[in-house]
């Protein structure tokens, strides 16, 4: 997914070298877009998401007894 990216990005520049600028906006937005895409997949995939356990919440019980 990187060589894409940096496909795309190497893309956008030799676009903009060469005079045509609107392409070169469109590969721009292509990247961005991609690169949201894939950070949303890695972010909220359940198997390949990454863990973030400031984020994660548990509810523990209190002992009957009172003591902790």
């Amino acid at each position: 997914m990187m060589t894409i990216t940096f496909g795309l990005l190497l893309a956008a520049f030799a676009l903009n070298l060469s005079d045509l600028p609107r392409t070169a906006m469109a590969c721009l937005f292509l990247c961005l877009v991609m690169v949201v895409g894939i950070f949303l997949w890695e972010i909220y995939s359940p198997d390949y998401g990454f863990r973030m356990p400031w984020l994660q919440v548990e509810l523990r019980h209190a002992a009957a007894d009172g003591s902790t």
